[in-house]
């Protein structure tokens, strides 16, 4: 699988490349077929010829059939950039010996070096583990059936549901507590962790779908239906009760430590207390205001905030007090103060329903 560190989106775009139904993925299947090997680069600028020695020019259009006959040659095969042509055969690579590689494979350590050195996709066949290895930069991802893909992205989806399902709940919850201003750092938390979970798992599925191609839209739908809106709204929960690095720290805890409150509530530093049942957080009141039905401006919101610091201060403003911050007439005022009523009516109505 792919390196945890760095960025995914290079890797991601030549992973797509190689997603089944296309034919460069067609030409690596056959060749795995043909129980052979095949060592491919996807780039023939300057910076790729400069490692090349020996072969052949070959200039000719790509074609599944044409890149599995050539495979039978001992030499790496060069490819266009964007794999429409096949640019040479039998090619001798010679990455510097200098480049650090965990590889032992003599294919796949110059598969890395190469990917190390210059910003190209390099592709490793494997006759003898009848693997696809495609390397970008400093990563390495191992591409996987279709089959195994889909099982595992339905899986995925299952558990989706399931901490969607509860961070809805958690987030209507927390509304109330809010109109109520009876907030404990555990209703907060109850927040957080399915949030980012949702985010977490919706992000893995998305991974497995760059491999899938054209097999995975289905499954795409699924999670762009029950992710939608969760970061946005996970983001404004942060930024009512954390200071601006929430977000990193909420994203750079693992897993396990993550479902655990007292590691949360330290990771965040918020306000920890033997009973965290205990009611002692305000929000500032980015989520709520957000929710507006004429939303204000993110300028007018920071001012609001910044004049009166919570939630529950906003709620309690008068007009005449709205209107005194800074580029909020009567109207604005009047849609801020009827806006927040009727999201006060809605939470009582939803208690009592």
């Amino acid at each position: 699988m792919a390196d945890p560190g760095g960025s995914c989106e290079p890797l991601n775009d030549a992973l797509a490349m190689v997603a089944p139904g296309t034919t460069l993925r067609e030409g690596l299947d056959r060749i795995l077929q043909a129980k052979q090997g095949a060592l491919i680069v996807v780039g023939d600028d300057p910076a790729v010829l400069s490692v090349c020695t020996g072969g052949f020019l070959l200039d000719a259009e790509y074609s599944p059939q044409r890149l599995s006959e050539l495979a039978k040659m001992d030499g790496a095969i060069i490819l266009a950039s964007d794999a429409s042509r096949i640019a040479r055969a039998n090619v001798h690579l010679m990455p510097k010996a200098s480049i650090p590689t965990s590889e032992t494979g003599t294919r796949h350590r110059t598969a890395e070096r190469v990917a190390r050195s210059i910003d190209v996709p390099v592709i490793a066949v494997s006759e003898a583990m009848a693997t696809i290895a495609v390397y970008r930069n400093d990563r390495k991802h191992t591409t996987q059936t279709a089959g195994w893909l889909i099982d595992r992205s339905s899986q995925a989806l299952s558990t989706l549901q399931r901490f969607r399902a509860r961070y809805d709940d958690a987030l209507a919850a927390l509304t109330r507590l809010e109109m109520e201003d009876a907030v404990s750092v555990r209703d907060v938390v109850s927040v957080l962790q399915p949030g980012e979970m949702v985010r977490r798992i919706a992000e893995e599925i998305e991974g497995h779908l760059v491999e899938l191609g054209s097999d995975g839209r289905l499954i795409h739908l699924q999670t762009e239906e029950l992710s939608a809106g969760v970061e946005e709204s996970l983001t404004l929960v942060l930024r009512d009760y954390t200071d601006d690095a929430g977000i990193a720290h909420l994203r750079s805890l693992p897993a396990d430590a993550l479902m655990d409150l007292p590691k949360v509530v330290s990771a965040l530093s918020l306000p920890a207390s033997h009973d965290q049942m205990h009611a002692e957080l305000a929000p500032h009141g980015y989520r709520l205001l957000h929710r507006l039905p004429q939303q204000p401006s993110e300028v007018l919101i920071d001012r609001l905030i910044k004049r009166f610091g919570s939630l529950p201060e906003i709620l309690s403003a008068s007009a005449a007090e709205l209107e005194a911050v800074e580029g909020i007439g009567a109207a604005t005022a009047r849609h801020i103060r009827d806006g927040l009523a009727r999201l006060v009516e809605a939470s009582i109505f939803e208690r009592y329903e």
